[in-house]
Parts: structure tokens; sequence; C-alpha cells
């Protein structure tokens, strides 16, 4: 039995055992609002409504934008 002091049995579980497999969670950095994957600085807003895009200000996020054509709300593209 081991005491917690590192003297017991080694463990063998499966992710770890030496099998060739783990535990499978690298699946990626997820964005900040729940997005795919992490935007970054580049990239285009783009009008839900109308289409329009303009280019992403970087620290502005593209859901506060309005469409300077139309004034709906604008998402990254």
């Amino acid at each position: 039995m081991p005491r917690r002091d590192g003297t017991g049995p080694m463990g063998t579980g499966p992710a770890g055992g030496g099998l060739g497999f783990g535990a499978g969670r690298g699946q990626g950095a997820r964005g900040r609002m729940g997005g795919p994957l992490a935007g970054g600085p580049g990239g285009d807003c783009a009008c839900l409504k109308c289409g329009h895009t303009i280019a992403h200000v970087a620290g502005q996020p593209c859901s506060q934008m309005e469409c300077p054509k139309c004034g709906s709300k604008m998402t990254r593209k």
C-alpha cells in the first residue's frame, strides 16, 4: 500500500500505462467568447444583415461594432 510518500508500487492506468494512447484532451485553445479558436488581431468583421465587411480593430470585438451601411450588429469573419 502506498503511504503517499513515493514508496508504493507504480500505477498503470489507461492514460499512462505505456500502451500507446493518452487521455486525448489536446483539442486546441478555445476563443474567449466561446468561438472555435482565438481570432487574433487580424481578420474582418462582417454584417449579418447586408454582408458588408470592414477590417477588424484589435481590442474591439466585432459583436460590439455596428455596420456603417445598415446599423446592424457585426460578427467576426
